[in-house]
């Protein structure tokens, strides 16, 4: 949030505007989430648990979070509300929207558009609305982008110009889950040494994800990674075991390491580079270096 408005010395971040929630934040709820099952579930004042026992325990909670998102998600009631715009900080926006209150319509259930879903109302009424993501993804849907993909004009609904945490709290319950199964299989690496049947249990649990989450998206529950749907955490975690597996035959067992070196430097410095593209910082760099007219950047020649 520091990058706007540098040459007019008001960069900075507005407290009263800042974002609670986001892509770090979510890793370090499932984190937490991950961690606490690992350290709790095992009853240690009674009988040792067996490792059985706590996976079972661990995959328990999965699923009541998961019940607990799908119940949420689809049974809360979503009433009509409102929200303001100040101080123009939508960039979609042109000035005289400013300070507008605008009125989306909704007094319905288990809706997922981006309008009245739940996942929405909980963000508003526990975060608050200027506390969430001014840019979401959704801006860019048909109702709302213009003819020159400019601005957000008033024939628009009044959805398109309000704010909406992608990684907003509910949705953050499934992405704890795909933590939990990333939790599994680093289980499956300790307590198994051999790789035939590392391999077997880690395809036999990411065949059945991603055939589960096939399953549900087929009977209703829809692709959704803004509302992190149920369907789509099962279908991107089974995705990521069956590239886990290939990776692990073709590094662990056969030994070809320089194939993926660029994989594994990538793994090591993620959290720089994320913080680099998130930033802006890269994308500044790259625009910093142009010939002899600013408008003669890197970027131009490919875009």
């Amino acid at each position: 949030g520091y990058f706007h408005g540098i040459t007019s010395l008001t960069f900075g971040v507005d407290i009263e505007s800042i974002r609670w929630l986001g892509i770090l934040q979510r890793i370090s709820l499932g984190y937490v989430i991950a961690a606490l099952c690992e350290i709790w579930l095992p009853c240690r004042t009674r009988l040792e648990i067996t490792t059985s026992v706590k996976q079972y325990l661990t995959w328990c909670v999965a699923l009541a979070l998961c019940i607990i998102h799908s119940g949420l998600l689809y049974g809360l009631y979503v009433s009509d509300w409102q929200f303001r715009l100040s101080h123009s900080k939508y960039s979609m926006l042109s000035p005289n929207n400013s300070g507008i209150v605008y009125t989306v319509k909704c007094a319905v259930h288990g809706d997922l558009g981006p309008a009245c879903n739940s996942a929405g109302m909980i963000d508003r009424y526990i975060l608050g609305v200027d506390h969430l993501y001014k840019k979401p993804v959704y801006q860019n849907l048909k109702e709302c982008s213009s003819s020159d993909y400019s601005h957000v004009s008033g024939s628009h609904p009044p959805w398109c110009v309000a704010p909406f945490d992608p990684e907003g709290i509910l949705s953050s319950l499934t992405a704890s889950v795909a933590c939990m199964i990333g939790l599994h299989y680093g289980h499956v690496l300790v307590q198994i040494e051999d790789h035939k049947s590392r391999l077997y249990h880690w395809l036999l649990c990411s065949i059945s994800l991603f055939g589960l989450g096939l399953l549900l998206t087929y009977a209703g529950i829809p692709l959704n990674k803004s509302l992190y749907s149920i369907s789509y955490m099962l279908l991107t975690s089974g995705s990521a075991g069956i590239t886990f597996c290939s990776i692990y035959v073709l590094v662990d067992i056969y030994g070809y390491k320089h194939l993926t070196f660029v994989l594994e430097w990538m793994g090591i410095h993620s959290l720089g580079i994320f913080v680099l593209v998130s930033s802006n910082l890269a994308v500044l760099a790259i625009h910093g270096f142009y010939w002899k007219s600013p408008n003669r950047n890197i970027v131009s020649l490919f875009i």
